[in-house]
């Protein structure tokens, strides 16, 4: 699926609060529209729920109301209201619905601040949606909105070549005006017998030769830098690192997904742990693909 729109599954929680101000902060550096949207369950097949028409007038008008209060402050953004079986269902039909280019969903959930603690819902889209998910961590809401989109950083695998997540990346930092920055951690969280000082030198070379390869076709107003992460595992490499306040980080769907699909793997999970800044989850395609 293809677009260029945001849309943000929002409930009237801090997590809530969260994706909305990412969501608002990325369709502005983005320039493009965003959808706020509200999912209520189905009573079709769900027994639990009560099939009567006040009841839903009432639920349906107090997620209006939610969205009304929400919205006040982010004047242009619209908010919507849809049913599905589940929320996870109901965002990505809201995805397809609206041509997103982009999913965000709030991942506080009451831990620390700065961090993220995936609940059902993200959890469910960081392992199916078929478009990019934004994951905004706890306090993504206190980020000052005029920072837009001051850097992006790419986490980049062991195999060098253009993949789509390179692309992604750097058709983002083209349409936010933003540099572009490429994290290696190849060298981080490989067993002890490996020798560190070679460990280090080949993950900076990697570094390299990706940065080297991406340049040739990045537009000459993109600014790009390659990182490499040092530490005892790949959580403290990553926090080790310096962030700036508003930016984002993207990394690859896992080689598990199906084509077109996410699947949060092992490595992006321990990185989404100590990341203090939204993550983006962007899917594979497969090799066939055009």
């Amino acid at each position: 699926m293809s677009g260029d729109r945001v849309v943000v599954g929002y409930t009237a929680t801090d997590a809530g609060a969260d994706a909305l101000a990412l969501g608002a902060r990325l369709g502005a550096a983005l320039e493009t529209s965003v959808h706020v949207v509200v999912v209520l369950p189905s009573a079709q097949g769900n027994v639990s729920i009560p099939s009567d028409a006040s009841y839903d007038r009432l639920i349906e008008d107090t997620a209006r109301g939610w969205l009304r209060d929400a919205l006040a402050p982010f004047p242009g953004i619209r908010g919507h209201v849809r049913y599905a079986a589940d929320v996870s269902d109901g965002l990505v039909a809201a995805a397809e619905e609206f041509g997103a280019a982009v999913l965000v969903v709030g991942t506080g959930g009451g831990g620390p601040r700065g961090r993220h603690r995936l609940g059902t819902t993200a959890e469910e889209l960081v392992h199916s949606a078929p478009v990019p998910v934004a994951l905004a961590p706890e306090g993504a809401r206190h980020v000052d909105p005029s920072v837009g989109l001051p850097r992006i950083t790419t986490a980049i695998g062991t195999r060098p070549g253009a993949d789509v997540l390179l692309d992604t990346a750097v058709a983002t930092a083209q349409r936010a005006h933003a540099p572009l920055r490429l994290l290696s951690l190849a060298g981080v969280d490989l067993p002890g017998r490996v020798d560190a000082g070679l460990t280090r030198l080949t993950a900076q070379a990697h570094a390299q030769d990706v940065l080297d390869t991406v340049r040739g076709s990045l537009p000459a107003e993109i600014e790009a830098e390659a990182l490499v992460g040092a530490g005892s595992d790949i959580q403290d490499a990553v926090s080790r690192i310096d962030w700036l306040p508003g930016e984002v980080a993207l990394v690859g769907s896992s080689r598990l997904a199906q084509p077109r699909r996410l699947f949060l793997g092992s490595t992006a999970g321990r990185i989404l742990r100590a990341l203090p800044v939204p993550m983006i989850v962007v899917p594979r395609t497969s090799e066939t693909s055009s």
